[in-house]
């Protein structure tokens, strides 16, 4: 019978585009290979499950690193930015990891019958040596890859057995939170949400705080303590982050970009760009065009 690194490796050498990333038919789901180290690679990240296989990879969450290889899960339990580095990869003994996006509806469903989270703030990052009950729940889910006419019928049973295997493992309190209603991570990931969805557009403080249906004063607090940034150091990283990808997959002048996200200012937004990815934003766009 398949294991779940052999499933992970198939799939992965059967439909990684050049990017490393294989996608599947399942929402959410998808495998990751390099075939060497990466460069640093800025994100803010949804609430995922990373279950690597084979090499390993850092990291980085406000001051934070993990460091985490073949065996070992990260769970990441809210949006929040991270700086990450697949540190351990080659030709001959490729990175592997199965990644799925936590869905909280599923969350929220599987914790109105499991209880609420304990108090107490977990964080929203975790690395841990993947339990047995995940990596089989995770085989079954991606052992219907392969199976076409059963993927239909069987998707989100298996979906849901994966997730309750996280909320019923030594994590799982800190999953909880995604699911229980109006508690703060789900009130901030409101927030969030408008955030990711009027980024390039100024978005009163307010406006952001009533969504969370908090004071502006407690808004702030919660924000930085899931997040690690203020609301206005968020939006500028997704700002970033966006053009950046403008710039390497489109070939996107720098200054076009600059105005495409939300900037006025090209030469702010060249310093801020250079201090949060360590290059001027020229040097992504001529790495484009080469």
């Amino acid at each position: 019978m398949s294991t779940l690194p052999e499933a992970v490796r198939r799939h992965a050498d059967a439909h990684a585009g050049s990017d490393g990333l294989a996608p599947s038919p399942i929402p959410g789901l998808m495998a990751v290979r390099a075939l060497a180290p990466s460069d640093l690679m800025h994100d803010v990240h949804r609430p995922l499950l990373c279950l690597v296989q084979q090499g390993s990879k850092r990291v980085t969450f406000g001051t934070r690193a993990f460091e985490f290889s073949a065996g070992h899960s990260l769970l990441i339990t809210a949006d929040i930015p991270t700086v990450s580095q697949i540190t351990r990869a080659s030709a001959a003994s490729p990175y592997y990891s199965l990644v799925l996006a936590l869905d909280p509806a599923v969350i929220a469903d599987l914790v109105a019958q499991m209880g609420p989270p304990p108090a107490g703030d977990p964080g929203p990052v975790r690395v841990h040596p993947t339990e047995p009950e995940v990596a089989d729940a995770a085989l079954r889910l991606l052992q219907l890859l392969e199976q076409p006419d059963a993927l239909p019928v069987l998707k989100a049973q298996r979906i849901r057995e994966l997730h309750y295997w996280l909320l019923a493992g030594r994590h799982g309190h800190a999953i909880r939170r995604l699911g229980w209603p109006d508690g703060h991570v789900q009130r901030i990931a409101r927030a969030v949400t408008v955030l990711r969805r009027d980024y390039s557009r100024p978005v009163p403080v307010d406006l952001l705080a009533s969504e969370a249906g908090m004071s502006a004063s407690a808004f702030h607090r919660h924000f930085k303590s899931i997040t690690s940034l203020s609301p206005l150091q968020f939006q500028k990283r997704l700002r970033l982050i966006e053009a950046r990808r403008l710039m390497q997959s489109q070939g996107m002048a720098a200054s076009s970009a600059a105005y495409a996200v939300g900037y006025e200012s090209v030469p702010q937004f060249t310093r801020e760009y250079g201090r949060m990815f360590g290059r001027p934003p020229v040097a992504d766009t001529r790495a484009a065009i080469a």
